[in-house]
């Protein structure tokens, strides 16, 4: 169900050296990255990061809840049915360059401004 999720952060160095803490602690290996830092497992990702639209982080600024898909056509259909039922549109489905994979994916705001995404792998990547 979940492919990944992103905490929004105002100081990308005070956040990489909590959560390299926290997370090692828990067995997981930090990937520092220019805008935060990406926490890779089997079972989905945890990215630590300033939030995408420029603006400070806030609680719940730059939090992404990311839900996996099996197909292109369900990425498609999980937007469709967001901007039916009231979300807006943060990101189109597409091909994601700059996602592990180059994964195919889609970004909603829900009614109440959470941003959730739906990605699905890429046979042709």
């Amino acid at each position: 169900m979940f492919t990944h999720t992103v905490l929004g952060t105002n100081d990308i160095e005070k956040s990489r050296a909590f959560y390299t803490a926290v997370m090692g602690a828990l067995g997981h290996q930090a990937v520092p990255l220019p805008i935060g830092t990406v926490f890779p497992s089997a079972a989905g990702a945890l990215m630590i990061r300033t939030p995408l639209n420029g603006e400070p982080h806030t609680p719940s600024n730059g939090f992404t809840q990311g839900f996996a898909a099996r197909t292109f056509a369900e990425v498609d259909a999980f937007h469709a049915a967001g901007l039916a039922n009231g979300g807006t549109c943060e990101g189109p489905p597409g091909v994601r360059e700059n996602a592990p994979g180059k994964q195919y994916g889609a970004y909603l705001r829900d009614t109440d401004g959470n941003k959730i995404c739906a990605f699905a792998p890429n046979p042709n990547a």
